[in-house]
């Protein structure tokens, strides 16, 4: 039987179901108040953090699986006493779900993933391809676009895939804080991109692939053609770690790691409060062509 593919799918084929709720935490945790993990006799969906405190709570969950029981609430401490050295404490809430339960729980993850910031990778050659292959496992709606369909069909990732041949309108009709990574195979093209979204003043990261000779020459467009439009807040080269391997998926893990670290800031979030806010802060000034 393969393996489900969303809560939704899990909590269908799943008739007895324990869902493990975080609903306190004092000091130092894996996982922040209202996480929630979902266990069934022979399976599990979601995580609570791992490590001693997760096992605990898996075995509970199936002791009640097995005794019939309904409720259970825990208050762990994750010190010494259960080997652990995170030196919080957690309060949990063991539940045997109902129906209605599971529909609720349904509803809740289909709002979490409506409310996922969009990533969105403009050109599905080979890097974008690799980077549409690490984000459809991470907390984020992935995009790929590209104006040949030929190259869009290369791609195998359980991510959405886009063939316009207008990508800027893609850029225009996205929402609020989303994510750009600009990589096609005509550089005219990456710096109609990557203007768009820089002209957009709301995106939580914009990215170009590239050198820092190819961003002075965006810089100059930008100055003559966008009406000096500044490209401060541009990352280029994107995934600038110092590593020598350029490797689509190389490239590909560094430009995530940054994008995501932009996506999780606390300046991201404040971010999404309002439209046209302060630009958002700048986490790795030397890759965007800026003293550090």
């Amino acid at each position: 039987m393969a393996a489900p593919r969303s809560l939704s799918e899990f909590l269908s084929a799943q008739l007895c179901v324990i869902r493990v709720a975080l609903t306190r935490v004092r000091g130092s945790s894996p996982r922040n108040e209202g996480t929630e993990m979902f266990v069934a006799p022979g399976s599990l969906w979601g995580t609570i953090g791992g490590g001693q405190l997760e096992f605990i709570a898996i075995n509970a969950a199936r002791d009640m699986l097995r005794d019939g029981a309904l409720h259970r609430d825990m208050d762990v401490p994750l010190g010494p006493e259960i080997g652990q050295c995170c030196g919080g404490r957690v309060e949990l809430k063991l539940t045997r779900m109902r129906a209605s339960d599971k529909w609720a729980a349904k509803e809740r993850a289909a709002r979490r993933e409506d409310a996922l910031p969009k990533v969105y990778v403009m050109g599905a050659g080979h890097v974008g391809r690799a980077l549409a292959n690490l984000l459809q496992y991470l907390p984020v709606c992935c995009i790929l676009v590209d104006t040949r369909p030929e190259e869009i069909e290369l791609c195998t990732a359980n991510v959405e895939t886009r063939v316009s041949a207008i990508p800027e309108a893609e850029i225009w009709r996205a929402p609020e804080g989303s994510a750009f990574i600009v990589l096609t195979h005509d550089h005219g093209l990456d710096f109609l991109l990557t203007t768009a979204a820089l002209e957009r003043k709301d995106a939580a990261y914009v990215g170009m692939i590239g050198s820092a000779t190819k961003r002075v020459k965006l810089r100059n467009w930008a100055q003559k053609h966008c009406d000096g439009l500044s490209v401060e807040q541009l990352n280029c080269p994107i995934g600038a770690s110092g590593s020598r391997d350029k490797r689509p998926s190389v490239i590909a893990a560094f430009v995530v790691a940054e994008v995501m670290a932009e996506l999780t800031s606390e300046t991201a979030a404040t971010a999404l409060t309002g439209a046209n806010q302060a630009p958002l802060r700048a986490h790795h000034h030397d890759r965007k062509g800026r003293s550090a």
